[in-house]
């Protein structure tokens, strides 16, 4: 993917020539790497003030209303992600405002004190530093789903206080991978994180004195209509016709066929034609598609066809793992007759696997889907290590002999060495405090937490070795390879029987590494834009414990306030807190920690096969690794990415078909239709378009629940339930009786 050509030079211009020209790279001197040469500046102002009353005030209200919003969405069916994008372009108008009517007054003037609420016009520096808050509030809080699932569907007792200690920990220590890897993953310019290039962008456009074409729109007049249509629009899937968010018409056609709604479903099955015109179904698992390289949406449209269907359906109608007797697409737990499985029934009173109650109920099933989507995880997983190992290796090992000498670096790096850098004993001091903490939560609460101190060391180290490649993966194509599955896996080995142990290790093993990775990338982007390094940490520091207290308070108030929440079976068939996110974390808790890994995928499990695909995963890129050492020529064998392409359907489910098919096709028509035929269209308004499809979602959708949601105020008419396929979930395995499906 290249960027438009009509952008050839910085739009953030210094003012004062005379500084710029000391301060300012030779003009042939840029990056190495096309997109972020056309598009980052290789000027800077370090007299421009970054850290305001204006960053902290809308920084601070930016990550409140994100983190509310995201887990507020969170439990939801199309659980709508959303990203800092929508603050970045909505606090605009607002930092002009407040620079307007602010009073310039100098307060504690000539002493060391000194401060004022005006420093001046609002400024691109204040702009990325208010992005940054509102980046920590625009990521899910995984650590979130332990409450969920301890209280909600273990019914068990968890305290507000454990929770919040439990939260607060998992999103700190991430800080402290962040500052052993910079110099890996934030100085390379090969390291170039696709992501901040959107937001760069959108600084850009938004900072630059535009006028309006002749014709057409300035880049706030098209976000305001934008805006204001995504906002109208979303009345009609989000309340006055939900059937929008998954048109599967195949079962329409053939209402009474189990085959045909299981290849037509768009949430139950495979989803062939489904389609969604609903923004949030589009972007709720994979983001937005207006911002995945054209590259990468191909890699992911390859693995989910790949996955979706070649593998699912030959396993499915060759019976493979009894597959005709579970549905063939789902999270649920079943017993060998295809019934739903009874899991309180083997639970002890101490939050353990009863193991006579186990023998009498029989082994746990899965679908064959969810199992080969383990599978995969496992794959993905090898693929990430070997990938990174054969691509990458030679890099990361010259930049390990070059850790204590002067190697050359790009421009970029160049600039940022005049400020302050954040000093490595900062991070190393919040690991270290962070992972006593960990321990002395998981010891004085053990009764509700069950991890042991040696469990807290093992999480963090393999967070320590999956850091970097992962990182690798994500700075280069946008995509992260998960490291929840291998975390449980090992976990359920040492220590099987103890659920909330286990969904402890993976938070701390996963969402450690992946807040690291964040904070990288939010690095990279205050790398980009030229923001002190010790400002940057501070905005990241205090936005991650607002993130954490806000996306907590949050889902406490849904738990307590919504019936049922993420209870299935007693819920109303329109109802949209259905947690698909939740179900899937719980039914994972109970076969890696209930259960254990051994009783499903080891010598005592059914599954045992499953195992074979960590060793097709470290063949995969090697293979490819190969063909582009035979072919140097073929440059499109380099862009086979495996983690990229292995790693599409880690999260099917909860996501399902029709997430990616109408993500797919927006993908292409922006990455490749857009940006290929309408390139001028697609370099003024494509990022645009996505914040203020984003922006107009999320206000509407939290009005509807405010003003009809929490008064039970629903319609119930053939488009109120989603999908329309009731038989995909049916057995053809003759002899299985399901309720509501024909017998056989």
């Amino acid at each position: 993917m290249t960027i438009a050509p009509e952008i050839t030079s910085p739009l953030l211009h210094n003012e004062n020539k005379n500084y710029a020209s000391a301060s300012s790279p030779a003009p042939e001197e840029n990056s190495p790497i096309e997109q972020v040469a056309l598009t980052v500046p290789v000027t800077d102002d370090p007299s421009l003030p970054a850290v305001t009353f204006r960053t902290w005030t809308l920084g601070s209200l930016a990550c409140v209303l994100l983190s509310f919003l995201n887990q507020f969405f969170w439990y939801r069916r199309e659980p709508l992600s959303l990203t800092s994008i929508s603050a970045q372009i909505a606090v605009v108008p607002l930092g002009h405002l407040m620079a307007s009517v602010l009073t310039d007054r100098v307060f504690f003037q000539g002493q060391k004190w000194e401060f004022t609420l005006n420093p001046g016009p609002f400024n691109v520096k204040e702009h990325v530093l208010i992005t940054i808050f509102a980046n920590s509030g625009a990521g899910n809080v995984y650590a979130i789903h332990i409450v969920s699932t301890i209280r909600v569907f273990y019914k068990k007792n968890m305290s507000f206080w454990v929770a919040l200690l439990v939260v607060l920990t998992t999103q700190v220590l991430g800080f402290g991978w962040a500052g052993l890897f910079r110099r890996y993953l934030v100085e390379p310019a090969a390291m170039w994180w696709p992501h901040n290039l959107v937001q760069v962008s959108l600084f850009r456009a938004l900072h630059e004195k535009e006028e309006r074409p002749r014709g057409g729109l300035t880049r706030n007049q098209f976000f305001l209509i934008a805006f204001t249509c995504s906002f109208a629009y979303y009345v009609l899937p989000g309340y006055l016709f939900p059937m929008l968010s998954s048109l599967s018409w195949v079962c329409w056609i053939f209402p009474a066929s189990v085959l045909a709604h299981q290849l037509g479903s768009g949430l139950h099955g495979l989803g062939i034609g489904a389609i969604g015109l609903d923004w949030s179904s589009i972007s709720s698992y994979l983001g937005s598609p207006l911002a995945s390289p054209w590259f990468a949406t191909a890699n992911v449209a390859a693995g989910f066809a790949l996955v979706m269907y070649v593998i699912t359906p030959v396993a499915y109608w060759l019976n493979v793992y009894k597959a005709k007797t579970f549905p063939i697409f789902s999270d649920g737990l079943f017993t060998s007759t295809g019934q739903s499985y009874n899991i309180s029934a083997i639970i002890d009173p101490n939050f353990r696997l009863d193991i006579d109650a186990y023998e009498r109920e029989g082994p746990l099933h899965i679908s064959t889907f969810f199992a080969i989507n383990y599978g995969v995880n496992f794959a993905c997983l090898t693929a990430t290590v070997v990938h990174v190992l054969l691509f990458n290796g030679r890099d990361i090992w010259e930049l390990s002999k070059s850790a204590f000498q002067e190697k050359k670096t790009d421009v970029h790096t160049k600039l940022m060495r005049r400020y302050k850098q954040v000093p490595g004993w900062w991070f190393i001091c919040i690991l270290v405090a962070n992972i006593a903490a960990t321990i002395f939560t998981c010891h004085y609460y053990n009764d509700q937490l069950q991890l042991q101190w040696w469990g807290v060391l093992l999480a963090c180290g393999l967070a320590l070795f999956f850091t970097l490649p992962v990182g690798v993966i994500y700075a280069t194509t946008n995509q992260m390879p998960a490291l929840n599955v291998i975390t449980e896996y090992i976990i359920g080995y040492l220590y099987p029987g103890y659920p909330a142990a286990n969904i402890l290790f993976k938070v701390y093993g996963h969402i450690s590494m992946k807040q690291g990775i964040n904070f990288l990338e939010d690095f990279k982007l205050g790398h980009y834009m030229k923001i002190a390094p010790r400002a940057m940490f501070m905005a990241q520091v205090v936005g991650t414990i607002i993130a954490a207290l806000v996306h907590l308070g949050t889902a406490w108030w849904l738990m307590s306030t919504i019936p049922d929440i993420c209870d299935r079976a007693l819920l109303p068939a329109e109802s949209p807190w259905t947690c698909p996110g939740d179900h899937v974390f719980y039914d994972a808790s109970v076969i890696w920690g209930l259960v254990g890994p051994r009783r499903i995928f080891g010598d005592l499990g059914y599954y045992s096969a499953i195992n074979w695909f960590f060793l097709a995963g470290a063949i995969a890129p090697a293979l490819v690794w190969l063909a582009h050492k035979a072919f140097p020529t073929k440059q499109w064998i380099r862009l086979i990415t495996m983690p990229v392409l292995l790693g599409t359907v880690v999260n099917m489910p909860p996501a399902t078909a029709v997430n990616f098919t109408s993500w797919i096709l927006i993908g292409f028509a922006s990455g490749f239709v857009a940006y290929r035929y309408y390139r001028g269209w697609w370099s003024r308004h494509n990022y645009v378009l996505s914040g203020a499809l984003d922006a107009g979602l999320a206000f509407m959708a939290v009005i509807l629940y405010l003003c009809l949601g929490m008064q039970h105020v629903h319609l119930k008419w053939w488009g109120s339930t989603p999908d329309g396929c009731p038989l995909a979930s049916c057995s053809t395995e003759p002899g299985v009786l399901i309720k509501g499906c024909p017998f056989i």
